[in-house]
């Protein structure tokens, strides 16, 4: 990617997400963001190759979820559960986005390839650090694959977000870390 005024490619992405919100992937043009961010669009293509790369740019930089996930608490509970609300503070940055788009992924391939294709891989180390320190603390037997749990944390966020539409409140919090990922943790430690 041609390196861009931060200002500019704010500016277009900006403009991008206004445009998904109100008219939709179909109905957005970038002749419509060029206006809207007030850019040519040889400005635009010389950053992004298309739609589709402009869009998963908004989805990958724009709700970065590359923010720590979770702390260290002392307890292997506190710990999950600090990683299980930073997880739901990210996606309901980014729901609105996502819930828009998931129709069109399904039926443009081409902004469903380049979306896989363009996903950035979760820093999960963090997490891995923080499940380490439970088994030095003799809270779990042994070692947990941190993508294991990001995976199952992450369908129930999303799960809940999609189809249920509640809040991701404390009850939530405590629900999903004492009934579902403790336990397995627990279970996946013990081998």
């Amino acid at each position: 990617m041609a390196p861009l005024d931060p200002e500019r490619d704010r500016a277009i992405l900006d403009a991008t997400m206004e445009l998904l919100s109100e008219v939709g992937y179909d109905r957005m043009t970038v002749d419509q963001i060029a206006k809207r961010a007030r850019a040519s669009k040889a400005t635009i293509y010389r950053r992004w190759a298309g739609k589709p790369e402009l869009v998963v740019d908004v989805i990958c930089r724009r709700f970065d979820m590359d923010a720590p996930l979770g702390q260290d608490t002392g307890s292997l509970r506190g710990d999950l559960a600090a990683i299980f609300s930073s997880l739901c503070q990210a996606v309901e940055r980014k729901h609105t986005l996502v819930i828009g788009l998931s129709s069109t992924l399904v039926s443009n391939q081409e902004l469903a390839r380049t979306l896989r294709t363009h996903m950035q891989a979760k820093d999960l180390g963090d997490v891995k650090t923080l499940l380490d320190q439970a088994v030095e603390r003799g809270e779990l037997a042994g070692a947990v694959d941190p993508a294991r749990l990001f995976a199952i944390a992450e369908a129930l966020v999303w799960h809940r977000m999609i189809f249920n539409g509640s809040p991701f409140d404390e009850a939530f919090v405590a629900e999903s870390v004492d009934g579902v990922l403790l336990p397995v943790v627990t279970a996946w430690a013990a081998g």
